[in-house]
Parts: structure tokens; sequence; C-alpha cells
């Protein structure tokens, strides 16, 4: 693939086999849910792995890849979000205000979602690493709080891929390109 002299690199190969490998696990892990548990619960596993990943990357990481990159002040996200109704936002060369937001409160859910169905396998099948615990008491609980946050982290998909299309057509660039190849235009 040919470089455009006025590209630059972004992000950087272990952030984009991150952001794919998430994808596909999750993936997996929703279409696996009621057909193939042990697909599920690998696909489970493999995303607390790649969470974990993404943690430690965000501090020792390539500098886009760096939480300290992509996390604002609420103030700073509030000016971006209103920017961006009028299409005035300001063009980020890695994750804008918004983005940021996102893959802080997708960490989140995701690790919600994994632990809680540790927790989970624990509680209806005594197996996993939390097979001695008595989390069958909260079986119910444990069940609702998986499947809430894997609704909540349905939605967020939904914004994020509708974000990087809206901010993709605002600054006229192919995000998802973006973190095939690492490059976006430069300044």
């Amino acid at each position: 693939m040919q470089q455009s002299s006025n590209e630059i690199k972004v992000w950087d190969p272990l952030v984009r086999l991150f952001h794919w490998s998430l994808v596909i696990a999750c993936i997996t892990a929703y279409i696996t849910q009621e057909e193939n548990y042990d697909l599920h619960l690998q696909s489970g596993y493999l995303l607390i792995g790649l969470i974990c990943f993404r943690i430690a990357w965000g501090f020792i990481g390539s500098p886009h890849a760096r939480f300290s990159d992509f996390i604002y002040s609420p103030t700073t996200l509030i000016n971006y979000l209103k920017a961006s109704r009028s299409h005035q936002a300001k063009r980020y060369l890695g994750h804008n205000p918004a983005g940021g937001v996102m893959v802080v409160l997708m960490i989140i859910v995701l690790l919600v979602i994994t632990l809680s169905g540790v927790a989970l396998d624990a509680a209806e099948n005594r197996a996993g690493p939390l097979s001695g615990t008595q989390l069958f008491l909260y079986t119910d609980i444990i069940n609702v709080i998986h499947n809430l946050s894997t609704h909540i982290a349905t939605a967020m998909v939904v914004l994020h891929i509708l974000g990087v299309i809206f901010s993709g057509k605002a600054h006229n660039e192919n995000l998802v390109l973006a973190m095939i190849t690492g490059r976006k235009r430069g300044e």
C-alpha cells in the first residue's frame, strides 16, 4: 500500500489488532449466547484479556493510544458536542473528546459484561474461577446485570458506528480505513 505524503501514522499495530479482535470477540460472544455456550464463554475470556491489554496500553502504549491523549475535561467534551451540531467541530488526529469518552465507557461496560459473565458461570454452573463461591445465591441479580450491560454495550456500538460515520463525513476522512492502515491525513 502506497503511503500518501501527507499521511501520518496514528494507530499502532497493537491498537488496530486490539480493535478488530474486540469486534470479532464481541460479535462471537453476542451471536453464541444461546447456541454455543462454550464458544460464548471463550469469547468472554478473550474479551477480558483484550480489555486488560487495552487498559495497560492506555498507560504505556503509543502516543495516540494513551488515555492522556484522549481523556478531556467535561467542558471540552461539551464544547466539542456543541460544535459538532453546527459542523464546526475541531478535527483531532487521535480520538476526539466524544470518541475518548466512548473508549473509556466501553472498557467499563465490557468489564461489567465479562466479569458478570464469569460470576454467572459460577452461579449457574459452579464453574470457572469463582466456582467455589456462593454466587448461586445471586444468580438472578447477576443475570440482570449481565443482560442489561450487554444491551447497553449494543447501544454504545450503534452510537460508536454513527459517530465514526458522522466524524468521517465532517472531516472528509475514512476512519474505518484509518483503523485498518493506522494512517490518517496529517494536519
